[in-house]
């Protein structure tokens, strides 16, 4: 640590509420405590909840930076004690409680994962935050396995067009839903075998429809509301039902007969509260089963074959911050 300056540049939301309130402050740089390291950051994504967080409606959870960024990409410049499998200089990337708006940002160990090969730093800065709620709720929670299907809701947003590759490169049958045809298209060119433009199609009906009346084995929701009954209707016997946000209202009126007749599974839940050690076991499910995927897309795109292996969420902006100061790109 000796060779490191003692401040760093962080960006503060001074008060809340719109984009102006984000400024640039110095800050004491951060010590990496045991089982944590420090990384200097290249980039940071930019995710819903820390627009949340900007508009005052989303406070850190205790003991966590009141700096908003909720995940990394950059290079290990220290060390906290009993960090044994890292080393300085190591590029990862990085699941954070908070703090990403910053030159510099520490992390849990367990939460750490390499950046995959051929991917740029802002490029991986896309990857945690989604990867890492894509996977422990539509993997883990609602067990989605292959030969099954899936709905997906919001599929042209970070979460959704990481959920369709996901599926799909784990031999899921993909539904999804988007806003408008052009949205649509881009969801079936990652993958999706039917995308529903919802403001022309009841989402319910095109399900009952492409699956002779069955309906699928999972659906991902972070729409809520009104969506809830019709998503319930939606799913087949033994179904599982998974929310990670309700951006239509969180409080509804539901039929639960068909939970009851169907023997439905209905759960949700969020990340950012979550331990370390839960949180680094889901890194440590994604080192495995995921990147090798991502590796293996890069690959591909080196050669003509098509491939439908993830990559990085497109509509997922960034923060860059070089070593003196931070700026949106």
């Amino acid at each position: 640590m000796t060779s490191l300056p003692t401040t760093m540049t962080a960006i503060e939301i001074t008060t809340p509420g719109g984009p102006e309130v984000l400024q640039p402050v110095t800050r004491p740089m951060p010590v990496p405590a045991m089982g944590e390291v420090l990384v200097e950051v290249a980039a940071a994504g930019v995710n819903r909840p820390d627009v949340f967080q900007r508009k005052g409606n989303y406070p850190p959870p205790p003991g966590a930076s009141d700096i908003p960024g909720l995940e990394i990409a950059g290079r290990i410049v220290a060390l906290g004690l009993g960090v044994h499998h890292h080393a300085i200089g190591e590029e990862v990337c990085a699941l954070v409680s908070g703090g990403g708006y910053a030159t510099h940002c520490v992390a849990p160990a367990p939460q750490l994962l390499p950046v995959p090969r051929g991917l740029t730093m802002i490029e991986a800065a896309a990857l945690p935050e989604t990867f890492f709620t894509v996977w422990t709720n539509l993997f883990e929670r609602g067990a989605l396995a292959a030969g099954e299907s899936v709905l997906i809701h919001g599929g042209s947003s970070g979460i959704g067009t990481t959920a369709i590759q996901l599926a799909k490169a784990f031999g899921a049958r993909v539904f999804t839903t988007a806003g408008s045809l052009d949205k649509c298209k881009a969801c079936e060119a990652l993958g999706a075998d039917v995308a529903i433009e919802y403001k022309r199609e009841d989402f319910a009906e095109v399900i009952k429809d492409k699956t002779a009346g069955r309906g699928v084995d999972v659906i991902l929701d972070m729409v809520g509301g009104d969506y809830f009954q019709r998503n319930i209707n939606s799913l087949a016997v033994e179904g599982r039902l998974v929310n990670i946000a309700y951006l239509r209202g969180a409080q509804v009126e539901v039929n639960f007969n068909p939970v009851m007749r169907n023997r439905l599974t209905i759960t949700g839940s969020t990340l950012r509260p979550r331990t370390v050690a839960q949180k680094g076991a889901i890194a440590a499910a994604l080192l495995q089963k995921v990147w090798p995927l991502i590796d293996k897309a890069r690959s591909s795109r080196r050669s003509t074959a098509p491939s439908r292996s993830p990559r990085p969420p497109r509509r997922t902006a960034c923060l860059k911050a070089p070593t003196t100061s931070a700026r949106s790109c």
